[in-house]
């Protein structure tokens, strides 16, 4: 087989490096031929240990130890007396001697990127004595690097940006890869860089991996993002070299190199005129390929016949521009309004301005629509003023609306009671004529605020509204009147002229010049012989003493009337009272006490002791009537004495209806049927106070013919009447009949009576008709016999 140039070459340069390894791996420890040298006093040993380094190839893949070299000192005889050993780094894990040629082996793979050396220390020893025959000494394995490692970019993948438009050759970003083979070694860690994704549109640097722009006038808005491959190659890049990739996301960032333009020449939109000011009327918007500040623009109006009605901001979100109301609109005056409307960029790159004005036109028309208006007035606030004693009726002023509308339709108006709750205004629905409906007082009120409503009569829903304040002007109409109520002291030992209160008024009115108050005694107390009267002629007045020597015991109040007068035109006035009460005062004539009673108490009782004695009386009172209503709430024996006299003591029950289900308190059938009497049954749900013998039963009682016919009657009303009382109440019915068959009953007349009556049957109803049968009877205990 033939090997072509480029292989013969490479296998010639490893043969080598293997036979130059080989040779030193059989380097051997040789003995110097040099004697001992002796000296008087000590003796100095020359070494007889000959050292070279020891190398060995890292990643050995075979199944035997892998040979590293021998060790051998000239006192060994090869009689087998002489043992080697060996410590240090790896000595028994890693490396091994055989004791007795002093041959090392590595047993494990080696990898100099882990650790590119180790040192360790070699002694010959007397088998027999264990004891060194020769001194210890220290050597080195180097591990021989091979390229086993490719090349790594550990800050991968990258992202970078660059702008767009940018010229050929700007620099974009810098990659870099590391080998970690043995850079001093041979070219295993010598990396060449190479792109394999990106082009034409990117390049990198072989030796410094900087990535560059291979294209100009790169335009982001038609691509603004590539992905690129970079390859990192050791070996310089030649055939058997090992290599690593990594990506490389380059986004182009934008310039401002698009200028904005509106998407039409002119735009039309329909507004009501009835839009509130500020309100939006339209938004527009310039298109523009750039982003971010690049495509920030600003709007404004340059020409048109609506430059003071309308104003156009920018959205600072959406870059649109907001066209929106500065004035009313008016379909009246005036139908539509035409804008000429300027979009400009707000950042301008000069670098673009070969591309062109960064700004453009569009037109909108704005058409107002009419609508349907409320009615307005001709002013926003009116003012009136009425006196507060003008008369039910009275104008106050007038108020005025129109329909702004084409058709101007006719307005009536209204009060808005809401504002007017007491109804103090009427309004002339017609004319627009505010009239007084009630009396005013400008103290209560002296100012009134109402809305006046104003509708079209063709379409009451539009409603206009209007503000009307009407103040009210004052009169003299409130008398003056003390500022407070005055608690006025005069000490017992008062001097003559002493001021004792000074005192002011009052007046609910507002005079346009202020008050102006005057002050007097009344008539019947100019010439009182205790106190007088200063007026200081500023609305105040001075209480003055007359006399000494007031006593408690003799007057204890004092009552002073005071005249005050205002200045109105026609003045008011009123009487107002001074009360002053006398007190005994200390030195410094502050009061210590106003009580006349002071002076009426005993002089060796106190106020505590009287407390006491009235707590004691207050005491027994209370005992005397609980004692009383004790003996008034005892109940009556049930049994009468014999002797009591019974005939108009009243037995009460107090006894309540069983409802409609109680058939034993009342028998209906006894007033139904006349002719037949139940006998009488004692009531089981109820149980009277005082419990009577049992009467005799009647059987029957004669007809009476107009006493039934009465009944009926009252049965039959009440049968018919829906608002008679339930049958389990109780009908009285004031009717005594034509007479009664025992006559009367009473016993004022019966002693002088000649009737022939037998009344022994008396007798026969019990103890409490023995009384009756005594008086009336004939036997021998009659009582009058």
């Amino acid at each position: 087989m033939k090997l072509g140039k480029v292989e013969l070459c490479h296998f010639l340069q490893i043969l080598a490096l293997f036979l130059c390894l080989s040779g030193m791996n059989q380097a051997e420890l040789t003995r110097s031929r040099s004697k001992p040298y002796f000296q008087s006093g000590r003796t100095r040993t020359k070494r007889s240990w000959v050292w070279n380094q020891f190398f060995v190839l890292e990643e050995y893949m075979g199944t035997d130890p892998l040979y590293v070299g021998k060790l051998h000192s000239d006192v060994d005889k090869g009689d087998g007396s002489i043992k080697y050993i060996l410590s240090g780094e790896g000595a028994s894990s890693i490396f091994i001697i055989d004791e007795n040629t002093g041959d090392i082996h590595a047993t494990k793979r080696l990898d100099r990127e882990e650790q590119a050396y180790y040192t360790l220390r070699a002694q010959a020893l007397d088998r027999l004595t264990n004891k060194p025959v020769e001194p210890e000494s220290e050597f080195v394995i180097k591990i021989q690097d091979i390229n086993d490692n490719e090349p790594k970019f550990l800050d991968g993948p990258y992202t970078a940006g660059v702008p767009e438009m940018s010229p050929v050759g700007t620099s974009v970003v810098q990659v870099t890869a590391t080998d970690a083979d043995d850079p001093t070694y041979g070219n295993s860690a010598r990396v060449v860089y190479s792109i394999l994704q990106g082009q034409p549109y990117f390049s990198v640097e072989p030796k410094t991996g900087v990535i560059k722009t291979a294209l100009p006038n790169m335009d982001r808005e038609a691509k603004d993002q590539y992905l690129l491959v970079i390859q990192a190659k050791d070996m310089v890049g030649q055939n058997g070299g090992l290599s690593g990739t990594t990506s490389v996301t380059v986004t182009l960032t934008d310039v401002n190199d698009n200028p904005p333009r509106f998407p039409r020449r002119s735009y039309q939109y329909n507004v009501p005129e009835s839009l509130p000011v500020a309100s939006v009327v339209a938004r527009i918007k310039a298109a523009d390929a750039d982003v971010g500040p690049n495509a920030e623009m600003e709007y404004k109006i340059v020409d048109g016949d609506g430059l003071g009605v309308f104003k156009i901001s920018v959205d600072k979100d959406t870059q649109e521009g907001i066209i929106t109301i500065q004035k009313e609109l008016d379909f009246e005056a005036k139908t539509s309004y035409t804008l000429r409307i300027e979009a400009a960029n707000m950042h301008v790159d000069p670098r673009f301005l070969s591309l062109g004005p960064f700004s453009d036109m569009t037109t909108v028309k704005i058409i107002v629509e009419d609508v349907d208006e409320p009615p307005v007035f001709t002013s926003r606030l009116y003012s009136m003023v009425v006196s507060e004693a003008a008369k039910v009726g009275t104008i106050i002023g007038t108020v005025a609306a129109h329909d702004p509308d084409a058709s101007n339709s006719p307005v009536r108006y209204s009060i808005d009671r809401n504002t007017d709750l007491e109804r103090y205004f009427n309004i002339d629905a017609n004319s627009g004529v505010i009239t007084t409906a009630k009396s005013l007082d400008r103290e209560t009120n002296a100012v009134h605020n109402i809305t006046v409503l104003a509708m079209e009569s063709q379409n009451p829903a539009q409603i206009g509204r209007g503000y009307v304040a009407i103040t009210i002007l004052d009169i003299n109409d409130n008398a003056p009147e003390f500022a407070m109520e005055y608690e006025t002291t005069v000490c017992e030992n008062a001097q003559p002229g002493q001021v004792i209160q000074k005192i002011s008024a009052i007046d609910k009115d507002d005079p346009p010049n202020g008050h102006q108050f005057y002050f007097s005694l009344t008539a019947e107390a100019a010439n009182n012989h205790n106190f007088t009267l200063q007026d200081n002629k500023d609305n105040t007045a001075t209480v003055l003493t007359k006399r000494n020597g007031f006593r408690r015991q003799e007057q204890s109040v004092f009552y002073l009337p005071i005249f005050i007068v205002d200045s109105g035109s026609p003045s008011l006035s009123s009487t107002n009272t001074l009360t002053i009460r006398v007190c005994d005062c200390d030195a410094d004539g502050i009061a210590q006490t106003c009580n006349a009673e002071a002076y009426i108490l005993p002089a060796g009782l106190s106020t505590g002791a009287l407390i006491a004695i009235l707590a004691c009386v207050l005491t027994l009172l209370v005992l005397v009537l609980l004692i009383v209503t004790m003996r008034r709430r005892k109940k009556e024996p049930l049994i009468f004495d014999e002797e009591r006299d019974i005939r108009e003591n009243i037995v009460r029950y107090d006894d309540e209806g069983g409802g409609e289900e109680d058939t034993e308190a009342f028998d209906m059938a006894a007033l139904r049927n006349l002719n037949i009497m139940r006998d009488t049954k004692t009531r089981r749900d109820v149980t009277p106070e005082i419990q009577f013998l049992s009467r005799p039963t009647f059987k029957s009682i004669p007809d009476n013919v107009i006493f039934r016919e009465f009944i009926w009657e009252r049965l039959k009303e009440a049968d018919v009447d829906p608002c008679a009382p339930p049958y389990d109440s109780l009908q009285t019915y004031a009717f005594e009949g034509n007479g009664s068959v025992a006559e009367s009953l009473s016993s004022l007349d019966s002693i002088s009576s000649n009737s022939d009556q037998n009344y022994d049957y008396l007798s026969d109803w019990g103890p409490r008709f023995k009384r009756l049968a005594d008086m009336y009877g004939t036997g021998p205990d009659c009582l009058y016999s």
